[in-house]
């Protein structure tokens, strides 16, 4: 019964290391098929033997690889979304600083061009021109002398030198006055001695606007002289020397649309990218701005799977 007992104990030893290391072989075998993922698991899938699978799979990663090409595409994604935002950032910072500046040159451009345009519009100016002559010709100096003046160079500045030009005008067209010349003193003058002014707001900047030119051109030796002028149908003693229709349309048309046209893209581009309501209405994602991009969790992640990269 001893002997028996001993045999028994003696065969039955072995079996317990021949269970360990089959088991510790299969552990190895589950180890090394979870860290070639999906890419190498035919690799290690389809051999049969552990000394196969683990030379498959314990294999270092290399270049060519699907795992490094996809950590590459995800890098490549990554940067390319952060140049996208780099350049939205830019690009939202020049729509910005645009919109403020059309605001301000409309601004400006109000009481230099859009309210003289529109003066002009209501003063109803006949486009074509009648015949006046210069009757007087006053020079004058000091802001008392010059309440008003028929040319002055700059729209805002104070009247220290003027010229005051007064003159008669008849409603014969000028082109007709030059085929046929009429003798002055027998002319019926529609309106007699009244203000002459170089425009239709009297004033304007060089080098469109030289004031000793003006008064040379039209007073002094040249009083009595028949020129061409343009009269206003609303305000009958209003004269001026320089009008056309076109060019007053054409500048108040510009001074209206393009400072309107690039705030108004300007606003639409930025409330677009930016306005929540916008957002939900096209059905674009919620997240605002700064959520778009990476926390620090997302960092961190990213430098553990570099260090995994760099195990492999």
């Amino acid at each position: 019964m001893k002997k028996s007992s001993t045999l028994t104990t003696t065969t039955s030893v072995p079996a317990s290391p021949t269970l360990s290391a089959q088991t510790l072989s299969a552990s190895k075998i589950s180890l090394n098929s979870s860290r070639c993922g999906s890419t190498t698991g035919s690799q290690c899938g389809g051999s049969a033997s552990g000394g196969s699978m683990r030379s498959a799979c314990q294999s270092p990663v290399r270049p060519g690889s699907g795992c490094v090409d996809a950590i590459k595409a995800k890098r490549e994604e990554i940067e390319m979304e952060t140049l996208l935002e780099k350049a939205k950032f830019y690009t939202s910072v020049c729509l910005g600083t645009t919109a403020i500046l059309s605001v301000f040159t409309f601004l400006f451009l109000i009481p230099f061009v859009v309210d003289p345009a529109i003066s002009t519009i209501i003063a109803d100016y006949d486009p074509v021109p009648v015949t006046c002559i210069v009757i007087d010709h006053i020079y004058a100096e000091g802001i008392k002398n010059c309440s008003w003046s028929s040319c002055r160079e700059g729209c805002t500045s104070s009247l220290t030198k003027c010229h005051q030009l007064f003159v008669n005008y008849t409603r014969i067209p000028f082109s007709e006055w030059e085929r046929n010349p009429r003798d002055l003193d027998t002319v019926n003058w529609d309106v007699s001695y009244t203000k002459f002014l170089i425009n239709s707001e009297g004033c304007g900047y060089p080098p469109t606007t030289n004031c000793s030119v003006f008064a040379r051109q039209y007073g002094f030796s040249h009083i009595g002289e028949p020129f061409p002028c343009y009269y206003s149908r609303a305000y009958p003693e209003v004269v001026i020397g320089r009008y056309s229709w076109e060019n007053n349309l054409y500048h108040l048309i510009l001074s209206l649309i393009i400072p309107n046209v690039l705030f108004a893209i300007s606003i639409g581009v930025l409330s677009y990218w930016y306005c929540p309501c916008c957002e939900k209405a096209c059905n674009k994602s919620s997240r605002v701005y700064a959520e778009k991009f990476p926390t620090k969790e997302d960092k961190l992640l990213c430098h553990s799977d570099e260090d995994d990269e760099m195990e492999y």
